[in-house]
């Protein structure tokens, strides 16, 4: 049921995650709690070791989960402390918040505009639609050089080993999903086409020394 449940936030501890969940099944929207980065999503250029906890749900209730988490957010807003780390950034600082939301918490992303307009810069929807649109097309762009990975394939894949096989898989198919839930190809067409030769080439030659074991054994 969860298999077109797309990655909405991701949090470092279980607890956070739970309650999320828990603040969107309040509103009716289905939600699964996801351990850890799944193999589609992983590129060679991240780490992928990092522990953290995914919320996952329907692309389509994208736009109503963030405006959840945004009215929650200016719920907590009146409560937080005039010591809080946000005050002491630059209009600059904040501008990059705003700008990279994704690398921020809900909470911050709202206090940062308040501050902002508080400080008499003019913050609206237009604004932040933008700046949402253009980090979309950031992220979106492939991943750079993969050459050095290619390169290590082939070196697996002439020795054998199935390292080679993996490494042509996922330069051919790897994911990543971007913050408004959809999915794009981690690499450019023309690592994805090497990435596919590869991942062939690899799994001849894997099958080949097999092979070549069996014959020499029996």
């Amino acid at each position: 049921m969860t298999d077109n449940y797309s990655i909405f936030k991701v949090y470092p501890t279980k607890e956070l995650a739970l309650e999320f969940k828990e603040l969107l099944e309040k509103e009716g929207i289905d939600s699964a709690l996801g351990d850890n980065v799944p193999p589609v999503d992983i590129t060679f250029s991240g780490s992928t070791l990092e522990h953290r906890y995914e919320i996952r749900i329907k692309q389509s209730d994208f736009p109503r989960a963030e405006k959840i988490l945004e009215n929650h957010a200016k719920n907590l807003i009146n409560q937080v402390d005039n010591d809080y780390y946000l005050f002491e950034f630059t209009n600059e600082e904040l501008y990059e918040i705003l700008i990279k939301a994704d690398e921020w918490n809900e909470f911050d992303y709202t206090l940062a505009q308040k501050i902002l307009t508080d400080r008499g810069k003019s913050i609206d929807q237009e604004l932040l639609s933008t700046f949402k649109k253009e980090r979309l097309k950031t992220l979106s762009e492939p991943e750079g050089n993969q050459k050095p990975w290619l390169y290590a394939g082939y070196i697996f894949a002439l020795l054998g080993g199935i390292i080679g096989t993996i490494i042509g898989y996922f330069l051919w198919t790897s994911k990543k999903t971007l913050p408004d839930g959809s999915k794009v190809y981690s690499y450019s067409s023309e690592d994805r086409a090497r990435g596919k030769t590869l991942f062939f080439f690899a799994t001849i030659l894997m099958i080949a020394w097999i092979v070549v074991r069996i014959v020499f054994v029996f």
